[in-house]
């Protein structure tokens, strides 16, 4: 049993009477390096400790939960937080859906999802990493004339979870990133480009793959200009349709759904996407980076077929967020941190993968835009109407190969029709960090504007 889970437990004996008690511990370390110009910019390595606590009390209009936090385990400060979260129950309405989490029965999925050497790892190492990482970019091309910055950080944290209502859970799990900023220069043009590797250890990383990546998005997109306004088919690059992936699972809350905040509500069974398009939520598939054992509420997580070639099939609850939609948790609370509630959403999201690959779509849709940044996703898009519009650049697409690049172009659609309008899904699965894996993706019927 690992040691903040001990610690928790102590934490609930403290329950009094008949309050229902939820102790929530977070505990980790990380480490990040900063390289510009050959040395170390910035170095930080820390780690943290933290506590949150929810008191629930019933009364005769439901449930009333009082939250309070401390950044540290220290027992005045954990002593303290347990008082406030009591006062502040006090003064929170009676809610009857409100509760905490019961154990359900569902098996958690045994997963290694921890590497120690993220720890044991020199820091040296760490350093040397992302020196070389700069290095090797600005040495890789004549028109790469800046790097921003060339970045290593890694975590290893750990959570645990007990409550009055026998939830007694900890997991945990690891991850290490190389990431480098690359500007290219040509002609008076300055165009920029970033690279990533992802792991969930150091041994993982390749200064190869973060530095090739960098320099190819910087330097492709040189000469970039403004395209003409048209209707057209687009095609997005694994990193921005994973982007696009967490605005939909967003829609598929069920919290969202409940509260009338998603164009999805009202729409289990019907068809809303293309039938090649079939979406879980799996936290059970190690390869995620965001994969757990289990959930912000302590439920073991489980896959959830959300989007089922095509068919609505399911949204994703927590607890309350369930009650309230007279069903059953689906093991989906996430929690912000050690001072929010946990509230419903999908955690590790993978669209089924196609047979083809990325060249092969591009030949498929034959003219087109390909898609490798987007802006304004928060306010161009609308998980309420479905208004879906944001700025991007990359380049054209002309008889299925890469034509001139383009900045300064928009485009527009819903997300309704843009699930209905799939048009080739890519085998091409990128795993990355966040709550979605990436491939390419080509949806027809978009409006182009641009000159």
């Amino acid at each position: 049993m690992s040691d903040i889970l001990l610690q928790a437990q102590r934490i609930l004996e403290s329950a009094k009477g008949s309050e229902e008690v939820e102790i929530y511990i977070s505990s980790g370390s990380e480490t990040e390096v900063v390289a510009y110009q050959g040395e170390i910019e910035q170095l930080a390595s820390a780690s943290s400790s933290g506590i949150g606590i929810r008191v629930m009390s019933e009364g005769p209009g439901g449930a009333r939960i009082g939250t309070a936090w401390a950044g540290s385990l220290d027992d005045d400060a954990v002593r303290e937080a347990l008082a406030d979260a009591r006062d502040n129950m006090q003064f929170a309405t009676e809610d009857e859906f409100l509760t905490f989490a019961r154990p359900d029965g569902v098996t958690p999925v045994e997963q290694q999802l921890t590497d120690q050497s993220v720890l044991s790892t020199p820091l040296d190492e760490k350093i040397a990493m992302a020196i070389e990482l700069e290095q090797r970019v600005r040495q890789a091309d004549p028109r790469i004339r800046q790097v921003d910055s060339a970045n290593y950080s890694d975590y290893i944290a750990e959570a645990a979870i007990t409550s009055t209502f026998g939830i007694n859970v900890s997991y945990s799990r690891s991850g290490a990133y190389l990431s480098v900023a690359a500007i290219a220069s040509q002609d008076g043009d300055d165009q920029s480009g970033w690279g990533l590797s992802v792991g969930r250890a150091p041994r993982d990383l390749s200064i190869d793959v973060a530095a090739a990546d960098a320099v190819l998005r910087a330097t492709r997109m040189l000469g970039a200009v403004k395209p003409k306004s048209t209707k057209t088919t687009v095609v997005f690059d694994p990193r921005c349709s994973a982007t696009l992936l967490s605005i939909i699972g967003g829609a598929l809350s069920g919290e969202a759904v409940v509260l009338g905040r998603s164009f999805f509500a009202q729409r289990l069974g019907e068809v809303v996407a293309s039938s090649s398009f079939t979406l879980a939520d799996d936290p059970t598939d190690s390869r995620h980076f965001a994969a757990s054992a289990y959930d912000g509420e302590g439920l073991a997580c489980r896959r959830n077929l959300l989007i089922d070639q095509g068919v609505l099939s399911k949204f994703v609850y927590d607890t309350v967020s369930a009650r309230r939609a007279g069903t059953v948790s689906t093991g989906n609370a996430v929690r912000g941190g050690i001072a929010g509630s946990p509230s419903a959403g999908c955690r590790a999201l993978q669209l089924a993968p196609g047979t083809q690959s990325q060249s092969e779509i591009l030949a498929a849709v034959g003219d087109g835009v390909f898609v490798e940044s987007v802006a304004g996703i928060h306010s161009g898009v609308n998980t309420i109407s479905g208004d879906f519009s944001v700025g991007i650049t990359g380049r054209m697409i002309r008889n299925g190969q890469f034509a001139e690049p383009i900045r300064e172009a928009t485009i527009t659609s819903t997300l309704q029709k843009m699930l209905l309008d799939v048009t080739h899904i890519g085998g091409d699965v990128e795993w990355l960090p966040g709550s979605a894996a990436g491939q390419t993706i080509a949806i027809s019927g978009f409006s182009l504007s641009g000159s």
